[in-house]
């Protein structure tokens, strides 16, 4: 029996196609669904949009789409899915419109936040292994003093092999990150209250509270879900228990870290901030957590790299086939967890 051939509004810009699909999977989209591309001289509005899904089996979105609102998700009375190519769907999907009509009508959510997760764990891991050896501190030595190999810098220490790395929460990308330590021989501690004991033993995880986290690890790395109870989850207890030349990374969300607590313990230069995200972002030109030697600042971008955004591509298009199909597909959204997610 033939696949149904289902009805996709296409909402991204062309520039985004380029960025999410190889013109494989773009073809093969086209091929196993009916695609109607937005007329981007026509604005893409929540109103817009609404005036336009009547009919729409799947719903495409990326980074600049609009808000689903109730009057948009009212109107896509043939809706099945919401294929999101990019990371998270919060600022689209409300927690209500999940309760009150997705899990009703049983529409379901793609989100490529486990593509991109690909691109931020290896760019965790480079940070962990930059941090710890001071990397940037001995070319800048070298290159704006010309002194080789500094001796106010250490040259030898607890690198990534061997040493014990926190992870803050036990997400899509720290489990990515996971799978990538194991070559590295780590033992890894977990803080993550909704990890279940059994889980964490599978993945050979020692579950510890913050504090023990903090104080035991050599290298931090923090994957928590920006959530209102997560804000300012890490503040001046826990980082004044960071050890001596220890390493903390940061690829989740800056409000996460308390940064007046960090600029505290920074100063001490006790310790290694590699912060890919910062409150607010970017911090103003004046901020004294942008002038400390030992705190490096990268402008959000952990989450670059064409494997992972290609691979958004390639699932949301194995998302879209399955839903014709009636079969789970990689990627889904758990609405039923939606507000612990990121």
């Amino acid at each position: 029996m033939d696949t149904e051939r289902l009805k996709v509004l296409y909402l991204p810009k062309s520039d985004h196609t380029e960025l999410a699909f190889t013109p494989y999977w773009w073809r093969r989209l086209c091929r196993s669904a009916e695609v109607v591309e937005w007329n981007h001289a026509v604005p893409c509005t929540s109103e817009n949009v609404a005036e336009r899904i009547g009919d729409v089996d799947v719903l495409v979105t990326a980074w600049g789409s609009p808000r689903l609102t109730d009057e948009l998700l009212q109107k896509a009375t043939k809706l099945r899915l919401i294929a999101h190519a990019a990371g998270s769907v919060k600022f689209m999907l409300s927690q209500d419109a999940v309760q009150r009509v997705l899990i009703p009508r049983g529409i379901r959510v793609f989100s490529g936040n486990g593509a991109i997760a690909l691109n931020v764990a290896e760019a965790t891991v480079g940070m962990m292994i930059m941090g710890a050896r001071r990397w940037i501190d001995h070319a800048l030595a070298y290159r704006e003093r010309g002194v080789w190999r500094d001796p106010a810098l250490p040259l030898n220490g607890q690198y990534l092999l061997g040493a014990t790395v926190g992870l803050v929460s036990c997400s899509t990308v720290a489990r990515e990150v996971i799978r990538l330590l194991r070559p590295f021989r780590t033992r890894i501690l977990v803080y993550d209250p909704f990890l279940p004991l059994q889980e964490a033993r599978r993945m050979r995880l020692k579950p510890v509270d913050l504090e023990t986290l903090f104080r035991e690890s050599h290298i931090v790395s923090v994957h928590t879900p920006l959530l209102p109870e997560t804000v300012a989850l890490i503040w001046g207890e826990h980082l004044r228990l960071l050890r001596e030349n220890s390493v903390l990374v940061n690829t989740s969300r800056g409000k996460v870290i308390d940064h007046d607590a960090l600029l505290e313990e920074a100063r001490t230069g006790r310790f290694v901030a590699v912060l890919d995200v910062t409150d607010p972002e970017p911090l103003p030109p004046d901020h004294p957590l942008r002038h400390l030697p030992n705190v490096i600042i990268l402008p959000h971008i952990a989450g670059a790299g064409f494997y992972g955004y290609h691979r958004i591509g390639e699932l949301l298009v194995r998302a879209v086939e399955a839903t014709a199909k009636g079969q789970p597909f990689e990627g889904e959204v758990p609405l039923e967890r939606y507000e612990q997610i990121a």
